[in-house]
């Protein structure tokens, strides 16, 4: 595999990260997304992440430019809920199988060591062995199944959430 770099995101990135996630939005039921993004739709999105704090946007580059993405996002809306992160991944169909998603996942990680988040949490479409596979290797444990919860193409899709303890209070 070519040279990677895993660094912070910049909003130079936003095209790729755009067209990276409207493959999965297009081709899989991994996001529930029903419709592809425009660069500007992602925007507000992005603006999300910061160099610090909770909110963490990772991405994986090579000479011919991002091919993965790794994030910390808020969990849900509500103030109690801001030491929870929700995470996700996600890598262009050829960077899969070769280490790439534990390798941002772990600069991810580090990234929030010295943040005030005490769990985080992911959710998996299934089925998806090798998230379940990356997630257990992160120290995530199943917390639960939601049945049927997301509908797309033309079927129901089941929902295992994961969490990990991290060093926040």
């Amino acid at each position: 595999m070519e040279q990677t770099t895993i660094r912070p995101a910049r909003e130079s990135d936003l095209q790729a990260l755009t067209s990276l996630y409207n493959h999965y939005v297009r081709e899989t039921p991994i996001t529930f997304d029903l419709r592809p993004f425009s660069v500007d739709e992602r925007r507000a999105w992005f603006a999300r992440f910061g160099e610090t704090g909770r909110h963490r946007l990772q991405v994986s580059e090579t000479a011919a430019g991002v091919n993965g993405f790794a994030s910390s996002g808020g969990f849900r809306p509500k103030a109690a809920y801001d030491t929870t992160v929700e995470t996700t991944l996600y890598l262009a169909p050829e960077a899969t199988g070769v280490g790439l998603g534990t390798r941002l996942y772990a600069a991810l990680f580090e990234s929030l060591e010295s943040e005030d988040v005490r769990l985080a949490v992911a959710g998996i479409t299934l089925p998806n062995p090798a998230s379940i596979a990356l997630h257990e290797r992160f120290g995530f444990e199943p917390v639960g199944i939601f049945r049927q919860v997301g509908y797309k193409f033309e079927r129901y899709w089941d929902v295992q959430w994961v969490q990990k303890e991290l060093g926040g209070s």
